[in-house]
Formats: structure tokens, sequence, C-alpha cells
């Protein structure tokens, strides 16, 4: 038996050359995938220099001069930013850079400014109200060599932190209101059980008690 081929209609000059531009750009586009796939998993597996050389290069994320590396997830509203004068009330998330959780707040959570390590002060300051951040603090804005918890955090780690800024406020406003709760709440307290006896006033919380 014998099989009679087809003939194949000639393919025209431009298709051809279109056909051949199409694998071309295939073709880069493959190498392309494959070269940032690669550089991707090599920043993930290097080291702490590496990762943050890489991660740079991401869109949308921002490096300060201190080397803080942050992602504006939400942009928040107003003008005005926290300062190291503030108490900022947030939802956090800190995570590893193999994305184990190594805490998270469970409720909204008030945070001083300026009591916090260096880079997340600074993400915070980065901020503006109603605004989620993702921010990658390297060791030396964070807690170097000194973790707090060697088992969940190792020494010398980059902290990733998924921050949401609900509110701040002075910090000085805080405590005339904390003052004034409490205040509130010993008034409370003699009138449900009658007046002190003298030289019996309850003392203020956190207020020096008198010497003898």
């Amino acid at each position: 038996m014998s099989i009679t081929a087809v003939p194949i209609p000639p393919t025209k000059r431009g298709t051809l050359t279109l056909l051949w531009v199409g694998i071309a750009l295939a073709v880069a586009l493959a190498g392309m995938l494959a070269f940032f796939g690669t550089a991707r998993a090599v920043a993930d597996k290097g080291d702490n220099a590496t990762f943050l050389a890489y991660n740079k290069t991401q869109a949308g994320v921002v490096e300060t001069e201190s080397g803080l590396q942050y992602r504006v997830i939400k942009e928040g509203a107003g003008d005005l930013q926290p300062t190291d004068t503030d108490v900022a009330l947030i939802n956090y998330t800190g995570s590893l850079r193999d994305g184990s959780v190594f805490d998270a707040s469970k409720q909204p959570t008030p945070l001083p400014v300026a009591g916090v390590v260096k880079g997340f002060s600074e993400a915070l300051k980065a901020m503006k109200k109603g605004g989620k951040i993702r921010a990658w603090i390297k060791p030396e804005l964070g807690y170097g060599e000194q973790s707090p918890d060697p088992a969940k955090l190792p020494p010398g780690s980059i902290l990733i932190f998924d921050i949401e800024l609900i509110e701040f406020l002075p910090e000085s406003v805080l405590r005339q209101a904390q003052q004034q709760q409490q205040m509130q709440q010993q008034l409370q307290q003699q009138i449900q059980g009658g007046p002190p006896a003298p030289g019996g006033a309850p003392q203020p919380q956190g207020a020096p008690q008198p010497t003898r």
C-alpha cells in the first residue's frame, strides 16, 4: 500500500518571519521566567544580604536610607503620620523568611512609636491612619543577635511585619485619658464602698507611696 503525501502549501515570507519572531519571543520569555525563578530561589536560600538585594528590586518595594524595606499594601488617609511622641494602635503579624509566624496581635494593640525596635518604629512613622504595609527589617534594625526568644526567632533574623495602623495619639493625651479613667474608677469605688477612713484615701496607680 502506498501513502500519498498531501502537499503543504508554500508559506509566505511575511508569515514565516512572524512565525520566527513568535518563536524567539517565546524562547526569550521562557528564559526570563527561568532566570527570575532561579534568582528568587537563590535569594530565598541565600544569606540576608542576598535576600534583601533581591527583595528591593521587587515591584512597590521602597528601601530607606537606613536599609528598611517596605511596600504599601493600602494607602492611609490624611497627611499626618506618627512621631516618636505618639502611641500607635495597630494590628500586626511578624514572620520569618520561611513564612513561620513568631508573633501576632490578637486584638488592636497600643505601642509607643519610640518604644519598639528601630526598624518597626521607622515603619510606623512611614504610615498614615488606616494604612497597611509589609516591612522587611534587617537584623541591624531589629533584634540583631540578641533574640528575645531564640526558639521562635533565631538570632540575626530578618523580621517581616504586616502592619495595619488603626489610630495614633500623642502619648501625653493618652496618659491624660488614662489618669482620668483611673480617677473615675476610684471615685466609683468610693461611692460604692462609702467614704474612706481618715488618712486612708487610695493612692492613684503609679503614684509614689508616702515615706515615713
